[in-house]
């Protein structure tokens, strides 16, 4: 009974949502658990409990794995810079050093002109580098 009660509470609030996209995707994140934040632009963000170092390579290693070619990957005050190109679509990742054990990600992906962002291009980059992270954690042990 709660847990219909639950799910008939979010459909209304998504319903009521209805013609937000950036408030929907949102909720729908949070209620997928994939811990992905999404801004009403299309940008997507995650913190992951992880060095700068690591993943920055764990992000060359999901861009080479899902083709995207690296034009740019430069050092910044905060992080890294990294650029890539997929088919008609500029990626644009910042890795940002929290702390020395977590590093913020934000990914925007442009298709064609500047103002169409791919938030579902943007938030696989996100999840298929959480995998890889996950890949190297249990290849270490």
């Amino acid at each position: 009974m709660l847990k219909h009660l639950r799910i008939a509470a979010l459909a209304s609030a998504l319903a009521a949502l209805q013609g937000c996209a950036g408030v929907a995707l949102t909720a729908g994140g949070i209620a997928g658990g994939t811990g992905v934040e999404h801004t009403m632009n299309g940008i997507s963000y995650k913190t992951f409990a992880t060095p700068l170092a690591n993943m920055r390579l764990a992000t060359l290693k999901t861009l080479d794995k899902l083709d995207m070619k690296v034009t740019d990957d430069h050092q910044t005050e905060e992080g890294w810079q990294i650029e890539a190109a997929a088919h008609d679509r500029d990626i644009d990742i910042t890795l940002e050093s929290l702390t020395s054990r977590t590093t913020r990600m934000r990914v925007v992906v442009n298709k064609g002109e500047i103002f169409f962002k791919d938030a579902s291009t943007s938030t696989e980059i996100i999840l298929q580098t959480g995998e890889t992270l996950a890949q190297q954690r249990q290849a270490s042990r």
